[in-house]
């Protein structure tokens, strides 16, 4: 629930102005804890409900503003209970923001890197997963080769794939101070952290391996040894 707003006047005029501009600030606020930069909105009261609240002094609560389409907020009336306490109330608002934009086409499967990217002011009223920070998206992968001038959405991205299936890898095993790496062979793909199957090229042994990094692996499980 978002915070309450001041007191004012109840006249429709009046009141449609504080909850357009209430309807804002929670779009903005909301924008804001999502890292955007850039923020513009605007918000517009669908209709006001039917039944005035007879209410001298009512406060203006968020209910929703994660999708501004779907803004809802509620007058509240201080001290009223029961279903006079309380009317809903639906917005539609349109929120744009600086956000990343590809400046040249991105193959699958391939770290974006920052010089792919720049911030450019977007229409994201219907996109939730848009986003400003364009140090961490440079470190992710589209799951799909994208567009110069497509706006990028965190959907779109993973992390990017370090162990491909049949790689050469090195199996790094801990004891202590002790390090040794054996010679594998990867039989997944997989990103940092992932557990996949990896064959030890020694004794044919396929061992569940956590990706550590690009051609680096350590020991999860042993599983079976592979068929002579």
């Amino acid at each position: 629930m978002g915070c309450l707003l001041g007191s004012g006047a109840v006249a429709a005029p009046t009141l449609t102005a504080r909850l357009e501009a209430a309807g804002r600030q929670a779009v903005a606020e909301e924008a804001a804890r999502s890292g955007l930069q850039g923020v513009q909105v605007e918000a517009t009261v669908v209709a006001l409900p039917r039944t005035p609240m007879a209410c001298d002094a009512p406060q203006i609560e968020t209910v929703e503003a994660r999708n501004p389409a779907r803004l809802r907020l509620a007058l509240v009336c201080p001290g009223a209970t029961g279903a006079a306490a309380r009317q809903l109330v639906q917005l539609r608002a349109t929120l744009s923001a600086e956000v990343a934009v590809l400046v040249a086409d991105a193959p699958a499967n391939q770290p974006l890197g920052e010089q792919a990217l720049e911030l450019a002011r977007r229409d994201i009223s219907t996109v939730p997963d848009a986003s400003s920070d364009l140090s961490q998206l440079a470190t992710l992968s589209p799951r799909r080769p994208m567009h110069a001038g497509e706006l990028v959405r965190t959907r779109m991205l993973a992390a990017t794939l370090l162990v491909r299936r049949g790689d050469a890898v090195a199996i790094l095993v801990r004891s202590g101070p002790v390090e040794v790496r054996n010679a594998g062979e990867a039989l997944e793909a997989g990103r940092e952290g992932q557990v996949l199957r990896v064959r030890n090229s020694a004794t044919g042994r396929v061992i569940r391996a956590r990706v550590l990094g690009e051609g680096m692996v350590e020991p999860v499980q042993v599983d079976t040894p592979s068929a002579p």
